[in-house]
């Protein structure tokens, strides 16, 4: 991205990911298209700190406990947070915050090397074809 773009973000506050979003290099953008930015958790993945498979780390809130957390965050953080996972493999950025919620916890409570099996396929399939690159959502706001 440019030095000093703005944040800008979905109505759902979910991070903004459009074809034509301007604070994206020429380069930026041919590492989101061939997901090549996620390279580098790799080595997260390699050290142990990730798993390959799993919902993606959230963003911590600063000042927030365990204790602010609902249910849903807490099933979702009983999980190690992955390099790709059930979001990635079948929606990847066409689906709002609450239904990456809702599928993470599914991820949480039905884990199994079968279904994380799934996931690796479709997320090859997924990168490969490009598919579901971009959100749909206009409704955005800048942070």
């Amino acid at each position: 991205m440019y030095v000093g773009a703005p944040d800008i973000r979905n109505s759902d506050n979910s991070t903004y990911s459009s074809k034509d979003d301007p604070r994206v290099t020429k380069i930026g953008r041919f590492l989101r298209e061939t997901s090549l930015d996620e390279v580098p958790q790799i080595i997260n993945g390699v050290k142990g700190d990730m798993s390959w498979i799993g919902p993606r780390p959230p963003i911590p809130i600063p000042g927030h406990t365990w204790d602010d957390l609902n249910e849903k965050q807490k099933l979702r953080l009983t999980v190690r947070p992955g390099i790709t996972g059930y979001n990635q493999a079948y929606f990847r950025n066409t689906i709002t915050r609450d239904e990456r919620w809702d599928n993470d916890c599914y991820y949480a409570k039905n884990v199994s090397f079968i279904l994380d099996c799934k996931i690796a396929f479709k997320t090859f399939e997924t990168v490969l074809k490009r598919k579901n690159l971009y959100s749909t959502s206009r409704d955005i706001k800048s942070c």
